[in-house]
């Protein structure tokens, strides 16, 4: 079993009005998610959210149970939601759980901020 090592949260503003991106840095486990997902259940969700996945080696179900549930917060509400720059690994996940034809998902945070 991997080591769970810290998840670092580094948010910031996109380049569009009332973007935020939250680009994460870490595994996304469920030993680690907890002040990622009282940040985006905290409050209401900007017009437009990004989950920059670039720095993130790995994820759990309940990583991604996070992920879709923050995706389906943001369309109830009728607000955007994309994924960016999920590694292979990360994608494999997606793919092996269908998530993949469901989830916005881009390559790049400028991709998603464009």
């Amino acid at each position: 079993m991997l080591n769970d090592g810290p998840l670092t949260i580094d948010r910031r503003e996109g380049k569009n009005p009332g973007t935020r991106v939250f680009c994460l840095s870490g595994p996304l486990t469920l030993r680690n998610l907890f002040e990622l997902q009282t940040e985006l259940r905290g409050s209401e969700p900007p017009p437009m959210t990004v989950i920059d996945l670039t720095a993130v080696p790995y994820m759990d179900s309940a990583g991604m149970g996070l992920v879709m549930n923050t995706y389906v917060r943001c369309q109830t509400r009728g607000v955007k939601f994309v994924v960016a720059g999920a590694n292979s690994r990360v994608m494999d996940l997606f793919k092996v759980t269908k998530v993949d034809s469901v989830l916005p998902l881009v390559a790049t945070v400028e991709e998603a901020d464009a």
